[in-house]
């Protein structure tokens, strides 16, 4: 049975919008001007699974460099795989004769509302390209009240249509390229830290965008973010990605409140207590030392150097991930048999959400 079908929160392979099979992403590293002798691959994506179901929403998480953007990218197939296969509505897109069809059914949602629009654009253009590039409306008025519709969707007003990137507010101008994703009617859309870059007071604002649009269209979403807090308010489902690989995924339940793997609970561990009582009494996992690199993983398990529970078979032997019920996966050696038990910290979150 594939990794992807084993973490499925449900068996209906129906409901299944995205499959994504054993990715794997090596970029060749070449030295050389002239000859362009190729002397490794770094390992963005090395073997990730999962799965993305109808009105759904995956978070995916982990620190910088763990190859989250480059996943995202890779299903959108704006950056090409190394290997495996990625199944979007029933239809494997990683074929070559499949075409861009799949694109009006998939898009994407960047970090940088400032850099994302095209500053000599107006926003009657940016949001109705997608409708000019695949020729989704027959006349000049059928296109102005389509691109009226997707402004009043994420709350702009029709005149805004006319005004340009930078008469808007970072906030605002993350809700045009919202709408912009929103154009052709597409199932999935991947958002790259799409809050991320705004202020906090804003960030809650595009959150509870994209949740309403998700109640009231039925979209489904990949979330990928680095601020657990957010990563929480909005997932079903989340992801860990350590050093181009998932090391844990399960229901924002378990996973927030009962992590397993040790890297999830170092993550968990981090995230500041608004209640001074509970920040001073909590347990902390400190995780020592830097990031190894994409180019050279380590031996066995790519957490093990900076894991404060590693042992031996750690260093050697690359851990499996392994299915611990309700959708939870955990590629970890302590847990090598399911009914393992979880870290609760349940506290630190209940304080964290009042």
């Amino acid at each position: 049975m594939p990794v992807s079908e084993m973490i499925s929160t449900d068996n209906t392979r129906d409901d299944v919008i995205l499959s994504v099979e054993d990715l794997k992403v090596h970029i060749p590293l070449h030295d050389g001007a002239i000859l362009r002798k190729q002397v490794g691959s770094i390992k963005a994506v090395d073997g990730v699974s999962f799965t993305v179901k109808r009105g759904e929403t995956l978070g995916l998480v982990g620190e910088s460099g763990c190859g989250k953007s480059t996943t995202g990218l890779t299903v959108l197939r704006m950056q090409a795989q190394t290997s495996g296969r990625i199944v979007f509505e029933g239809k494997d897109i990683t074929k070559k004769r499949t075409g861009n069809e799949f694109r009006r059914r998939m898009q994407m949602v960047y970090q940088d509302p400032y850099g994302s629009l095209n500053p000599r654009m107006k926003v009657r253009d940016l949001v109705g390209e997608p409708l000019v590039v695949h020729r989704a409306t027959s006349s000049r008025a059928e296109y102005d009240e389509r691109v009226a519709e997707l402004l009043a969707t994420v709350g702009l007003l029709p005149y805004m249509a006319e005004r340009y990137p930078h008469e808007f507010s970072g906030g605002q101008r993350q809700r045009i390229a919202i709408a912009r994703a929103l154009a052709l009617n597409p199932s999935l859309i991947i958002c790259d830290e799409p809050v991320s870059a705004l202020d906090v007071s804003i960030q809650a604002q595009v959150v509870n965008v994209l949740i309403d649009l998700q109640q009231r269209l039925g979209l489904s979403y990949i979330f990928i973010a680095h601020d657990l807090a957010v990563v929480r308010h909005i997932s079903h489902r989340v992801a860990v990605m350590y050093l181009g690989r998932i090391v844990e995924i399960g229901s924002r339940k378990d996973l927030y409140e009962r992590p397993m793997h040790p890297y999830t609970q170092a993550l968990m561990s981090a995230v500041p207590v608004a209640d001074p009582k509970v920040e001073k009494t909590r347990p902390r996992i400190v995780v020592r030392g830097e990031v190894p690199s994409a180019l050279r993983p380590p031996s066995g398990c790519r957490f093990h150097p900076r894991c404060p529970q590693a042992m031996e078979i750690c260093k050697t032997q690359d851990p499996l991930m392994t299915d611990h019920g309700d959708g939870r996966g955990v590629a970890c050696h302590l847990y090598g048999a399911p009914g393992s038990q979880a870290v609760t910290v349940g506290e630190t979150w209940s304080a964290v959400t009042k």
